[in-house]
């Protein structure tokens, strides 16, 4: 599948709750690592993260991929994501969120997922608490640490 066919049709099928349309683009045994919620594995868990996961606390979701990178293997794009936030400390407010989507491919399809996201707007927008903010960064910080490449950079 082309790039940037690859590219609208992931970002439209969140956008429209179709989370069987969103899982198809992946490989059988494709990975999403989400940046909140974690790791889903295969075609049923990537379609439920859509179906339910991202629609429980949001809804009206927009993104948009930009100036995408690839040679066939690994897909880079530059990212603008958003939703309108049903947490009660929201009221309502849209969360913005900009990143690098990273992807590797095989025969078209998308094998792992994962991004660099800059969530902190987005928490402004949300109106979290300090203390919820910095449980979520010391999660993200952990799986940072946790990750095989940066073993160089933590060893003494």
């Amino acid at each position: 599948m082309p790039v940037d066919k690859l590219l609208h049709d992931f970002c439209r099928s969140v956008e429209r709750r179709d989370g069987a349309a969103f899982a198809a683009l992946f490989t059988e045994d494709g990975v999403y690592h989400d940046v909140f919620y974690g790791a889903f594995t295969g075609r049923a868990k990537i379609a439920e993260m859509i179906t339910d996961w991202f629609y429980r606390t949001a809804t009206d979701f927009r993104w948009d991929m930009h100036d995408p990178v690839s040679d066939g293997r690994i897909l880079y794009a530059r990212y603008t994501f958003s939703y309108r936030s049903l947490l009660p400390e929201a009221n309502g407010a849209r969360a913005m969120f900009e990143g690098v989507a990273i992807m590797t491919l095989r025969d078209g399809l998308i094998v792992t997922y994962h991004e660099v996201a800059n969530t902190a707007p987005a928490f402004v927008d949300l109106n979290f608490a300090p203390e919820r903010i910095v449980k979520i960064f010391a999660k993200q910080g952990a799986a940072l640490k946790a990750r095989p490449e940066m073993q160089r950079h933590i060893a003494n």
